[in-house]
């Protein structure tokens, strides 16, 4: 319901809408943006421009579902536009991503975390691009499988198999790290 009177309100020009939408879900779209293109400066990008075709476009769309949903949608067809015309950036090395750190935990459980995660980027990145899309868009992005399949534009058990394949293909890759 938040949404919608967001979007009616941003229809309207409101910059204090726009500003709650951005931080309601900027964190979210660009984790996914970051895990399907493993470079975060292009994925801040992806996001930004997400950000600014709704306000281009505030007035002369309806959102059906979510608008979460919709923006997730908005950014992974941007991603997927970026890779059909090769005009993605050169990706930074996960190594060179600092990560982010949570101030609850000691030095020694971020380090910890730290390793994990960049073991998870790298085992991620090379996963098939339609695997790790449904594999993040579930996880990460929340969505159903049927959404995904609508997405992806396949029957919801190539989604499935697409999202299975995946996390094995990652729990196969994470085992051979962790027994070097």
């Amino acid at each position: 319901m938040e949404d919608k009177l967001l979007i009616w309100k941003l229809s309207r020009g409101s910059k204090v809408a726009l500003c709650r939408i951005h931080e309601k879900y900027r964190d979210d779209l660009l984790r996914i943006a970051a895990g399907l293109l493993n470079d975060i400066s292009t994925a801040e990008d992806v996001v930004q421009d997400v950000f600014l075709m709704l306000v281009r476009s505030s007035g002369n769309f309806e959102i059906r579902k979510n608008l979460k949903g919709y923006l997730t949608t908005c950014v992974v067809n941007k991603i997927r536009n970026l890779s059909r015309t090769g005009k993605s950036q050169n990706p930074v090395s996960l190594d060179d991503i600092e990560p982010a750190i949570s101030r609850s935990k000691t030095p020694v459980q971020c380090m910890v975390c730290d390793e994990e995660f960049q073991f998870l980027y790298k085992a991620m990145a090379k996963l098939p691009y339609e695997q790790k899309e449904a594999v993040i868009l579930h996880i990460q992005g929340k969505m159903k499988f049927k959404d995904i399949a609508k997405l992806q534009s396949v029957p919801i058990k190539t989604t499935l198999s697409r999202y299975n394949y995946g996390l094995n293909k990652l729990r196969s890759l994470l085992k051979s790290e962790t027994e070097k």
